[in-house]
């Protein structure tokens, strides 16, 4: 498997995206290829995709962190990670998220934070399993 940092949008890449966005549930609205590359060029996020079973093998799973400056230090946070159904207990979701790790930490982030429906049981038990804490909080969310 070879987990790699997106630097450029092309046609497999977009594909493999679309293909991949389902994966966190229906609701989930598909990027435009216009929104991809913004992403891929922000200089706050990174886009990066997991091909199985080698370098040359089809995308199999996806992750994004973003990487933010607030007054009490450096943070990150992870979110839409994707692995496709058909690849899945193939240790993706974990090399994606150790990738996440190392990038984090290699920036200077104090720790990464994620949020993870309760329904994705097999993800939560992964993060838990990784060495990721559940908080105790209150996640809020404002529609615009």
């Amino acid at each position: 498997m070879r987990v790699e940092k997106v630097q450029d949008v092309t046609d497999e890449i977009f594909s493999a995206v679309c293909r991949l966005v389902p994966e966190l549930g229906a609701h989930k609205p598909l990027p435009t290829r216009n929104e991809l590359i913004a992403l891929v060029r922000s200089e706050a996020s990174t886009l990066w995709l997991a091909r199985y079973p080698d370098r040359n093998g089809t995308i199999a799973g996806m992750l994004t962190i973003s990487l933010y400056r607030v007054p009490t230090g450096l943070r990150s946070i992870v979110e839409d990670v994707a692995v496709d159904s058909n690849f899945r207990r193939k240790g993706i979701g974990r090399a994606l998220m150790q990738t996440a790790i190392d990038f984090a930490r290699a920036c200077g982030a104090n720790g990464i934070a994620l949020t993870s429906n309760p329904r994705r049981e097999a993800a939560n038990r992964l993060y838990l399993s990784m060495g990721f804490e559940r908080r105790e909080t209150n996640s809020y969310f404002y529609r615009l």
